[in-house]
């Protein structure tokens, strides 16, 4: 089965076996509809995305499979996927622009690899520097609409997970600063601070969030990759973010979201030393040289984040931070 415009479904030696997937999904579409194209989808890390072009008495609509292939990430997939099942049916009838939940095998009971299908959001990954400044206000624009989300105690997430340690944390083999780094890696040797809790997206960054709109217009229309919710301190997701501005944008635009977040009214820990920490620990998370999201990031057209120049931004983050909050 193939479209004009996507890749093979049967016999495609690199789909890796989707025949029983491709029939889970079959089994989920309504009366008449029919499977017509599948297309792989750019930018992902831990799985392969495809978006399902369908075909019925009623006209085409689009749906989104994500599917764990890769070892570690099939092990942790019941966890994961039920989580992001889970979060999308609690964020139904919410004002955040997430995706409708269809179905899930976490467990690959019926399909070829643990799979999630789902809607499709409207809208693009943008991480071009033009208009970053407006997409960052509209980030923390969202992103205290994220946090405000009201749980109960029996749907509340699990409670946030550190991404790095100081055991854990590599250094730039090459970098004119080792001071800086020791000094960051002390930081993160104390206890987290005493935090007030909320909803957190937890990996919310300009690779997971859909755009529409230009210049003035641009606007937010997805918020997507919902598999690491948390419920921990809104700093830990502002701090993921600003890390993630400053390594695509650059250092100032990355140092000015926590304002951005608090102009829109998000709420933040007081004490600098908290911010530091928060920051930081996010930070050293990317250490070395952020090669983890620069490979999908170089996939979606930023071929100028090379390793050397992701380090360097990581470097002159940690000393803005130290600047600002130490």
């Amino acid at each position: 089965m193939k479209g004009g415009d996507g890749e093979q479904l049967d016999g495609d030696p690199g789909a890796r076996g989707w025949d029983a997937t491709r029939s889970w999904v079959e089994k989920r579409l309504g009366d008449g509809q029919r499977i017509q194209a599948v297309e792989r989808l750019r930018g992902g890390w831990t799985s392969d995305m495809r978006k399902i072009r369908v075909e019925g008495p009623e006209g085409r609509e689009h749906l989104v499979l994500r599917s764990f292939v890769k070892p570690f990430w099939v092990r942790h997939a019941d966890g994961l996927l039920s989580r992001e099942a889970g979060v999308l049916r609690l964020l139904e009838g919410t004002d955040v622009p997430a995706a409708t939940l269809v179905d899930v095998d976490p467990t690959a009971m019926h399909c070829d690899h643990p799979s999630l299908l789902m809607s499709l959001l409207p809208g693009s990954v943008r991480l071009d520097d033009r208009d970053a400044e407006r997409r960052a206000d509209a980030l923390a624009e969202h992103l205290v609409r994220i946090h405000q989300v009201d749980v109960s105690a029996g749907t509340r997430p699990r409670a946030w997970q550190a991404w790095t340690s100081p055991e854990r944390v590599t250094l730039p083999p090459h970098t004119a600063r080792p001071e800086l780094w020791h000094r960051a890696v002390d930081v993160i040797r104390q206890d987290p601070p005493a935090v007030r809790s909320c909803f957190l997206h937890r990996d919310f960054h300009p690779g997971n969030v859909l755009f529409q709109g230009e210049g003035d217009d641009v606007r937010i229309s997805g918020v997507v990759d919902w598999v690491e919710t948390s419920w921990g301190p809104a700093d830990l997701d502002v701090a993921h973010c600003s890390t993630a501005l400053s390594l695509l944008h650059g250092v100032p635009l990355g140092m000015t979201f926590a304002d951005r977040y608090a102009a829109a009214g998000g709420r933040l820990a007081e004490e600098r030393a908290a911010h530091l920490y928060w920051r930081i620990i996010d930070a050293l998370a990317f250490a070395p040289d952020a090669e983890k999201v620069a490979v999908p990031w170089r996939e979606l057209g930023r071929t100028d984040l090379t390793p050397d120049l992701l380090s360097s931004r990581i470097e002159d983050y940690l000393h803005a931070l130290f600047a600002r909050y130490a």
